[in-house]
């Protein structure tokens, strides 16, 4: 297969977080006006073939048995990729000793007019004769390395030749596809299963509503949406590096570096959602066995533990961030990302827990003051 070269620009990997989650905000919000979607999906079709056409999930998508056409060449260029790391260390290692014989033979002729000894010119003999041998050796393995790259192109070309086939095909089998499936008995809905709810869902005031706590809690909702499509994000990288490495054999530096920095700012600005939606682990020895009321003034009670902390982390946190935008802080790693967004997450997030804090804490004095509490 050819070798990717490909390095994420910087401009790319900011860009990419910044307009995937509002796109993809756009499409489902869309979709939930226009309802439920009935068969295949164009868009869904080509994103598969995009991610995975080589291995023929387009086809699969579709419920077409020329998917599997894919699955043995795919397999195909994985062996012989496979093959051509092996034949790499078979290169170099030939190629070391040959260099290593090539110098012994340098080092062992000398200069016109010196004589050489019995032993000098055995000695000599025996270089050349190794550096022959290495030689030829290495000589072996070029070609045999030449042939596995050889048949890595024209496999590599096949999947080409049928992905572009296929793409153009493909209005065409996803009309054929919807008419097939309108064709068939729609079976009726199963009944909804009964799964036990999200969180711990202890919290008095997890359905309570103000218009003050509904304004405060709306800042986090969309945080905590628009960071939780970062995960899809995620999906695609991580398969593009395990393409490039075992298909391409072309490892990346830049894919790992790129994903723990983008979850640990979605760690920072999902707390807050994640907080008002309960997810939290809560140490309920004795908070469980409390009134709704009893619970409500346990958590006013321990909001001062909660304020205090949030208000630090989001005050040391400012301090951090700013000295690394005066400093345009960058990673050590060969990539070289810009650290300072990062590190702007730690006061944003903790700005977003104050105020979903605020929103609690608001939430629980109208249910402790509340005559119907």
């Amino acid at each position: 297969m050819p070798h990717l070269d490909f390095i994420l620009p910087h401009w790319l990997y900011w860009g990419t977080l910044i307009l995937f989650p509002l796109v993809a905000m756009y499409f489902v919000h869309r979709q939930l006006r226009r309802g439920v979607p009935h068969g295949p999906s164009l868009f869904i079709a080509y994103l598969f073939w995009v991610t995975g056409g080589i291995m023929g999930l387009h086809r699969f998508y579709l419920r077409s048995f020329w998917g599997f056409i894919f699955v043995p060449i795919f397999l195909a260029s994985l062996y012989v990729s496979d093959g051509i790391r092996d034949r790499r260390e078979d290169v170099s290692r030939t190629h070391a000793a040959h260099e290593a014989a090539a110098g012994l033979v340098r080092r062992s002729t000398l200069p016109p007019g010196v004589s050489m000894t019995q032993n000098e010119t055995a000695r000599l003999e025996k270089a050349k004769a190794d550096e022959a041998k290495t030689k030829a050796d290495a000589d072996v393995e070029l070609a045999n390395m030449a042939r596995w790259q050889s048949w890595s192109h024209w496999l590599a070309i096949l999947l080409a030749v049928m992905m572009a086939v296929d793409a153009v095909l493909m209005p065409m089998l996803v009309r054929r596809q919807r008419v097939r499936e309108a064709g068939q008995v729609v079976a009726a809905e199963p009944p909804p299963l009964d799964m036990p709810p999200i969180g711990t869902h202890e919290d008095p005031t997890m359905h309570m509503h103000t218009r003050v706590t509904d304004v405060l809690e709306w800042f986090n909702v969309r945080a905590g949406e628009f960071v939780a499509y970062w995960a899809v994000i995620s999906v695609f990288v991580y398969y593009y590096e395990v393409i490039a490495r075992f298909f391409f054999n072309s490892p990346t530096n830049w894919v790992h570096e790129s994903m723990f920095l983008m979850y640990g700012m979605q760690y920072m600005l999902c707390g807050a959602y994640a907080y008002r939606e309960d997810q939290h682990v809560r140490v309920d020895v004795f908070y469980v066995k409390l009134s709704p009321r009893g619970r409500a003034i346990a958590d006013i009670v321990t909001s001062v533990f909660f304020f205090i902390f949030m208000v630090t982390m989001a005050w040391t946190g400012t301090i951090f961030a700013m000295d690394a935008i005066n400093n345009m802080e960058v990673s050590f790693t060969e990539w070289g990302i810009q650290y300072w967004p990062v590190k702007l997450m730690l006061p944003i997030g903790a700005f977003l827990m104050v105020l979903q804090g605020l929103s609690k804490l608001i939430k629980d004095i109208v249910l402790v003051t509340s005559r119907r509490a």
